[in-house]
C-alpha cells in the first residue's frame, strides 16, 4: 500500500514502498533578488540546461554591478543527501549571499535533479554539465552576462556540503582526467558525505542503527550500487582501491563538525589526500561541539559565521591557478 514506509529519514523525507517520496524539508522557492540587494548582493536565476529545465542561481556584490570588476567565481553544490534541497531555498539563498558578501566573489549555485526520482549518478552528471556550462564564459561571449562581465577565470572555486560535497570531489577528479583542472584554483568540501561498511577510525562510529540509516539513505540515492556503501562514489576515504591523487585542483580547504556522524570521514580524507601524492595544499577546519551542517541549520551563531569566515579567507587567498599554488 502507498502509506507503508521503507524509509523514513525525518525530518528530511519519507519514501514508501510503493516508490513515492514526500519530502519534508527543503521545497521552499524562495526568489532571487536582481534589484533589491540583501547584504549587499543581487542574485538572478538563469536556466543552464534546457533539456533538463535546470537553473543556476548567480551572486553578485551589487557594487561590482556598476563597475565591471573581475572577481573570484564560486560553483557551489548544495547537499541534502542527493534527495532533497534545491539552489532555490531560503537555506542556501542565505548561505550564499552571507558567503558571496563575505568574500567579495561571483557565486553561481547549481541545482540538480535529485534522486529517488533521478537516481545517482543523474545528480553527477547534471553538475558536470553545469560546470562545463559556467566554463563556456571563459572566453567572456557565454550565454551569461554577469559572469561574462564579472568571473575571474583564474580565480575559480568549488565548494558544496555534505553531498554538494562529495560531489566536487567528483567533479574535481573528472576535471583532471578530462583536461580542465587548470582552471579550477580550490575546491571546498564542507561536512563531506563519504562513508563505507567499515569504520574508517576508531573513533567513528559503531553504532548499528546510525550505520544502517546511513546504509538505507545510499539506497534511496543510489539503488543500482551493487556494492552500497561500498560504491566508490560514496566510499571515498575507506576504500584503498580509491586513488584520489588525482584531485584536480592546487588546494583544498575540508570543513568539519566535531559532532557530526560524517567527521571522520571529512578528517580521514584531508590525511588520505596529503599521503596520495597529490600535489596541492590541504587544510582542515574543525568546529567542536557542532553538528552536520550547523551552519545552515543556525546561520545567525558565532560558529556558522566561522564557517563563512573561513570559506571566504579561503576564497581570498589565492591570487591566480594552479600554478602558483603549487610552486
Amino acid at each position: 500500500m502507498d502509506s507503508e514506509i521503507d524509509v523514513d529519514n525525518s525530518p528530511a523525507y519519507r519514501v514508501y514502498k510503493s516508490g513515492r517520496i514526500e519530502r519534508l524539508s527543503g521545497e521552499t522557492f524562495k526568489p532571487p533578488s536582481p534589484l533589491t540587494p540583501e547584504n549587499g548582493v543581487v542574485s538572478k536565476d538563469t536556466l543552464f540546461s534546457p533539456e533538463h529545465n535546470l537553473s543556476v542561481r548567480i551572486f553578485l556584490p551589487e557594487k561590482a554591478s556598476a563597475t565591471g570588476e573581475k572577481l573570484p567565481l564560486l560553483v557551489y553544490f548544495h547537499g541534502g543527501g542527493f534527495v532533497i534541497e534545491t539552489a532555490f531555498s531560503p537555506t542556501y539563498h542565505t548561505f550564499l549571499t552571507t558567503t558571496v558578501a563575505a568574500a567579495g566573489c561571483l557565486a553561481v549555485s547549481v541545482d540538480y535533479r535529485r534522486a529517488p526520482e533521478f537516481p545517482i549518478p543523474v545528480p553527477y552528471e547534471d553538475s558536470w554539465d553545469a560546470l562545463k556550462w559556467v566554463l563556456s564564459h571563459i572566453s567572456g561571449a557565454g550565454p551569461e552576462q554577469w559572469i561574462n562581465k564579472h568571473a575571474d577565470f583564474g580565480k575559480v572555486f568549488l565548494a558544496g556540503d555534505s553531498a554538494g560535497g562529495n560531489i566536487c570531489h567528483h567533479l574535481a577528479t573528472r576535471a583532471k582526467r578530462e583536461g580542465i583542472d587548470s582552471v579550477i584554483s580550490g575546491v571546498v568540501l564542507i561536512h563531506p558525505y563519504f562513508w563505507g561498511k567499515a569504520p574508517v577510525d576508531e573513533f567513528e562510529t559503531r553504532d548499528e542503527r546510525k550505520r544502517k540509516g546511513i546504509e538505507a539513505r545510499w539506497r534511496v540515492a543510489s539503488p543500482n550500487s551493487e556494492e552500497g556503501v561500498d560504491d566508490p562514489l560514496f566510499n571515498v576515504v575507506g576504500s584503498e582501491s580509491v586513488d584520489i591523487s588525482g584531485l584536480g585542483c592546487g588546494r583544498v580547504l575540508v570543513v568539519v563538525a566535531g559532532d557530526d556522524t560524517f567527521a571522520r570521514q571529512g578528517l580521514g580524507y584531508a590525511a588520505k589526500l596529503e599521503k596520495s601524492g597529490w600535489e596541492g595544499e590541504v587544510e582542515v577546519m574543525e568546529i567542536k561541539d557542532e553538528g552536520h551542517v550547523h551552519h545552515l541549520k543556525s546561520p545567525d551563531t558565532d560558529n556558522a559565521r566561522k564557517v563563512v569566515n573561513k570559506v571566504a579567507e579561503f576564497i581570498q587567498k589565492l591570487p591566480c591557478g594552479v600554478g602558483s599554488a603549487k610552486q
